[in-house]
């Protein structure tokens, strides 16, 4: 097998997913300007999350983690990949059907449970509603989630992550339509989100077929690996439910406080756009190639790529971090106050995504952390450590809620994410040097930390300087244009005063191919 040219698949992966958080955010826009943040908006909202959280805890989180190093390593040592993949495969879609089905007669509770404060209201009933016809989505997207970890195991990476872009078109597309023709938005948004799903396993399956393995649906078999996967993913399984506990409780919190579920929803949306595109990026790429360099005994090698890994991921995530404190308000207000989305919406939004934008680095650091342990097949710590996590985020979030009301939520996420990732950091020293950050990365570090200061400083000033354009209507767009770009101008300049990077780094790192 070629070798995985790590930075080249960061900014491969990296690009689609801005393209699909971009055409995402589109969507985002046209929920808030069509629904704000009434009934029908929270209902959908509730509802979509289901599958979604399902899809994590199945397929992206637990089933995945276990697969990628395994498929990674038949892979290299070409020891029957295809029937191994065609095994998962199929195993992975009956255990979905199961859970489909118990899912679709269970819906009520699943939705008390992800948002108590919605009973006795009529956005309950719109809810479980939307979640039955929602769900079925999650059978296609976790096979598609599965044949993108395929995908990605081989090299190939636009596929897979260009899939997610084909479900944001055909969600803005049913809004348009609904509003074109009048049919009831809220429907019209739930049946395109099962549709949404079968596009996406349809990209990637032929994406698959391309690289040699159309992989079939057959009986189940409980093969010798199969044991193994199990026996991997169920730390795994129950790490994941863990993570889902902790957006349950999110979720909760926000459903007694009119409107915060839909508040809590666009600000994660607005900093997930970063985490996906650096984060995500990160992870998809780095599991595999550092699970065939372990295969490989190629431990030097393992070590350069986590470090790069970890300095390509801050150098991009702190100055994002600190531009989401720094100008939460013109965000929200300029990207998302028009129709429906009122201006008393704007304040409490802008609130939440600034305390998200606190713990963005720790939740990208994570995902450059935790393919140490998943590459070595250990799942285990990382279960242990999320169990932590959970209840920092249930004490932050219930405990704080009386006080703080609905901010408690994105508080006790952000808190959670911080402590997720020290664990992370303080376990992965048990792999000895592979997870220690080198000379470079501890030199680079600070440097990165002071550039992204400097670039606070000049966003601070600069929103005050363009606080008429912020405001008047025909203006806005351009003002914020103006803003990012001081930012990124300003950031630039000072990480190459700093030594944060350096052209020559930059051209050095595109080239290298392990």
């Amino acid at each position: 097998m070629k070798p995985i040219r790590l930075f080249r698949g960061f900014l491969t992966v990296g690009a689609w997913t801005l393209a699909s958080r971009v055409v995402g955010f589109v969507r985002d826009v046209l929920i808030a300007a069509f629904l704000g943040t009434g009934p029908v908006a929270e209902a959908y909202l509730v509802a979509f999350t289901l599958p979604n959280m399902f899809r994590r805890f199945f397929a992206e989180g637990a089933f995945n983690t276990a697969f990628v190093p395994m498929f990674s390593k038949k892979l290299e040592a070409s020891e029957g990949p295809r029937a191994f993949a065609e095994d998962a495969f199929s195993g992975l879609a009956t255990v979905v059907i199961v859970v489909s089905v118990i899912a679709t007669i269970a819906m009520p509770w699943l939705v008390l449970a992800m948002a108590a404060g919605f009973v006795g209201d009529e956005r309950f009933d719109l809810a479980v509603l939307y979640g039955r016809i929602c769900f079925p989505y999650i059978f296609f997207i976790s096979l598609t989630a599965l044949l993108s970890g395929l995908l990605n195991a081989g090299g190939r990476f636009v596929a897979a992550a260009a899939a997610p872009v084909l479900m944001n078109f055909i969600l803005i597309a049913a809004m348009l339509m609904a509003d074109r023709f009048g049919w009831d938005m809220g429907l019209a948004m739930a049946w395109s989100t099962p549709v949404s799903g079968m596009a996406q396993l349809a990209a990637v399956w032929w994406a698959a077929k391309r690289m040699g393995f159309p992989l079939r649906l057959r009986r189940p078999r409980l093969t010798p690996d199969m044991r193994r996967l199990l026996a991997i993913a169920a730390p795994a399984v129950l790490a994941g439910g863990v993570v889902q506990i902790n957006l349950l409780v999110g979720r909760q919190v926000g459903s007694f406080f009119e409107g915060a579920i839909a508040w809590l929803t666009y600000a994660d949306r607005l900093y997930q756009l970063p985490l996906g595109v650096v984060g995500i990026a990160i992870g998809i790429v780095l599991l595999p190639d550092i699970s065939r360099r372990l295969k490989a005994e190629d431990h030097a090698g393992g070590r350069a790529a986590w470090n790069r890994a970890a300095e390509f991921a801050l150098f991009l995530t702190v100055p994002s971090a600190v531009a989401l404190v720094v100008i939460s308000g013109p965000l929200i207000s300029v990207l998302f106050g028009r129709g429906a989305f009122e201006q008393s919406d704007v304040g409490p939004t802008a609130l939440a995504l600034a305390i998200y934008g606190v713990g963005l680095p720790a939740f990208v650091l994570q995902k450059v952390q935790q393919p140490l342990f998943f590459a070595r097949e250990d799942t285990r710590s990382p279960f242990r450590y999320a169990v932590v996590s959970m209840v920092v985020n249930a004490g932050v979030a219930l405990g704080l809620a009386p006080l703080i009301g609905f901010s408690a939520a994105a508080l006790g996420t952000t808190v959670a994410g911080w402590i997720m990732s020290w664990q992370l950091w303080r376990g992965s020293r048990a792999f000895g040097d592979a997870g220690a950050a080198d000379a470079r990365l501890r030199a680079r570090v600070p440097r990165i930390v002071a550039a992204s200061l400097v670039m606070g400083v000049v966003l601070w000033f600069a929103e005050r300087a363009l606080t008429p354009m912020l405001a008047a209507p025909g203006e806005r767009i351009l003002a914020l244009a103006l803003l990012v770009g001081a930012g990124v101008a300003s950031y630039a300049v000072a990480a190459l005063a700093f030594g944060a990077i350096s052209r020559s780094d930059l051209r050095a790192s595109l080239r290298r191919q392990r």
